[in-house]
């Protein structure tokens, strides 16, 4: 299970900035301990449990780069074209045995391995064959369009870092080396679930003051996104003993237990409430909007513990909550290195004002200027239940805690959505 402890966290003050709860989650929590082996094709999104070391260089032999023609750069004269004689043929999966002469050339494919003696390719669109012999042109370097032996990696180098999580060029890269297995984290164990008198299940009865579960789904699919084995506990009403058995009921063979909405400062948000009967709510107020109400701690059922982390109700904030507050927690628990998000700078079509000591987070839509030049358009709502704010947009834009003004015109840093959600 989960590795935490009662003091994996911290109060800090009313509002929590995001780089010091990534440092405290970085810190203070272990990621799972079990690991399996998977086949090669069975890799992609899990987390490299140790590093991988290269069994054998790549490539493994000296090896032509183009089609054309092998020879001596010795044989070459400094002006003026070179008439070699084509003494033989070599294509790929062939092995080379016989030494290149003085004044010989060798047909030679992509692939296969340099002659002995050889040095030097021409690309055979670069040359003219007369006969018997090949005509070549001054001015090509000693080496040109040849593989050496291990310029891609060498043998017992570490070539994918423990805590990489595998994307097709790792998986093929592990290929290439002729793994066929790899020892990754175990996937991690994740329980969602909705809490509101208000909140409907989608396709049941709508009442009047009734909205139908969008988070849920919402999470469920970043989650899978993301690797996590998800259970679905669907719906809680607001009661605070219905809420602490469920949670704690969930921690007991989950890392993470997951909620939306029931924690902000309302009379009727009883998940604060809930999890500080069965756990430690250690921290509800980050400095982030949309989505200050995030509250994370640690529950307990047992000898077993799982991570705790309780999002506002409105889906606009869950979604930036997630990829700014869970996400990183995700990246911990599965032992994954966390990579910090780099936003790319455009410039911002639009004027906009923000208190100081919070990030914010603004959807907006790209589009070319007139000048070729990237610029942000903000979406023209801002409510944090818009989700077609979500639809609507490219990503958002992150407003560092120390700016208030950003002018239009500004340069600022965008976020898209496939690099939030991955």
């Amino acid at each position: 299970m989960t590795q935490l402890t009662d003091d994996c966290f911290a109060f800090s003050g009313p509002l929590m900035p995001l780089a010091e709860m990534e440092k405290l989650i970085v810190e203070r929590i272990a990621p799972v301990a079990e690991t399996e082996r998977v086949a090669l094709a069975k890799a992609g999104g899990r987390i490299a449990a140790a590093d991988i070391v290269a069994p054998l260089p790549l490539p493994p032999f000296d090896n032509s780069a183009v089609d054309g023609y092998a020879v001596r750069h010795a044989d070459l004269k400094p002006d003026g074209d070179t008439r070699l004689k084509i003494s033989g043929r070599l294509t790929a999966g062939r092995s080379a045995n016989a030494t290149i002469g003085a004044g010989e050339a060798i047909r030679i494919f992509t692939g296969a391995p340099m002659p002995p003696g050889a040095d030097t390719v021409f690309m055979q669109e670069d040359t003219e064959v007369d006969g018997e012999m090949v005509v070549l042109p001054s001015g090509l370097k000693k080496g040109a369009n040849r593989r050496l032996a291990g310029e891609d990696t060498r043998k017992g180098e570490v070539v994918i870092a423990a805590g990489t999580r595998f994307a097709a060029r790792h998986v093929a890269l592990a290929a290439a080396l002729g793994l066929t297995e790899l020892d990754v984290r175990r996937k991690l164990r994740v329980a969602v679930f909705s809490t509101g008198d208000e909140v409907v299940e989608p396709g049941g009865m709508l009442g009047k003051a009734g909205i139908y579960d969008a988070n849920r789904f919402l999470l469920a699919q970043l989650l899978g996104q993301f690797g996590a084995e998800v259970t679905d506990l669907g719906i809680l009403r607001d009661e605070p003993e219905v809420l602490s058995h469920a949670i704690q009921k969930a921690a007991a063979d989950h890392d993470l237990v997951l909620t939306s909405g029931g924690v902000s400062t309302g009379e009727a948000d009883h998940v604060r409430d809930a999890v500080e009967r069965v756990g430690r709510l250690v921290f509800w107020r980050v400095g982030i909007k949309p989505g200050r109400p995030v509250a994370m701690g640690v529950i307990r059922n047992g000898e077993n513990s799982a991570a705790f982390a309780g999002l506002p109700g409105n889906p606009v904030a869950v979604f930036v909550t997630f990829v700014r507050v869970v996400r990183p927690l995700l990246m911990r628990l599965s032992g994954a290195a966390l990579q910090p998000i780099i936003a790319v700078p455009v410039r911002a079509a639009f004027a906009y004002r923000k208190k100081k000591g919070r990030r914010e987070y603004v959807r907006v839509s790209l589009r070319k200027a007139a000048d070729g030049e990237l610029e942000a358009v903000k979406f023209p709502q801002d409510g944090a239940g818009v989700l077609t704010s979500l639809t609507a947009t490219d990503g958002l834009l992150e407003f560092p805690e120390d700016v208030t003004e950003i002018e239009a015109g500004a340069r600022v840093g965008f976020l898209s959505y496939a690099v939030l959600a991955s």
